[in-house]
């Protein structure tokens, strides 16, 4: 298993494992009141803070599930799991800038991305950054060794 592999698997499992933690009252924390822009903008199902720390509701616990699926799912191959990781760097990392915007921090009132959020979403998306598109062995040369493989000899040329 290659380390592009082993991280959609890992960060699948982590993402797993939070998303079933927001659905467990007891491990999220209600506020006593809501925050005004919650309460007029916002979904309010579910909401709270995951361990204390991470603001969650009802769509931000779905979208770690299926966010923690698909990574398990992608571990399967080296070129779906640098996919994800690619993709998922993308996403997440924009998450966090838009968790840094007072007018974004909800993503328009669907799931709180703010707080400690900004640096879960931010670490994940450096760490996807890395592992889809700069980790060993880079695309190129697995491709270059596949053409090898499958020419004859004087058919590629380095």
């Amino acid at each position: 298993m290659k380390a592009a592999q082993k991280f959609a698997l890992g960060i699948g499992l982590v993402y797993l494992a939070i998303g079933l933690m927001g659905f467990i009252p007891a491990l999220v924390s209600q506020p006593e009141t809501l925050p005004g822009y919650v309460e007029e903008l916002g979904v309010t199902s579910g909401y709270g803070y995951l361990l204390g720390l991470f603001p969650v509701n009802t769509p931000h616990n779905i979208i770690h599930l299926v966010t923690g699926g698909l990574g398990i799912l992608t571990s399967i191959a080296l070129d779906s799991s640098r996919l994800f990781s690619g993709q998922l760097g993308i996403y997440y990392l924009t998450l966090a800038v838009l968790g840094m915007v007072p007018v974004a921090n909800t993503f328009f009132g669907l799931f709180p991305i703010y707080g400690v959020d900004v640096l879960l979403h931010g670490l994940t998306g450096l760490l996807g950054i890395y592992f889809g598109f700069f980790a060993t062995p880079s695309l190129r040369t697995l491709f270059r060794r596949e053409l090898k493989e499958d020419a004859v000899s004087g058919e590629v040329m380095e």
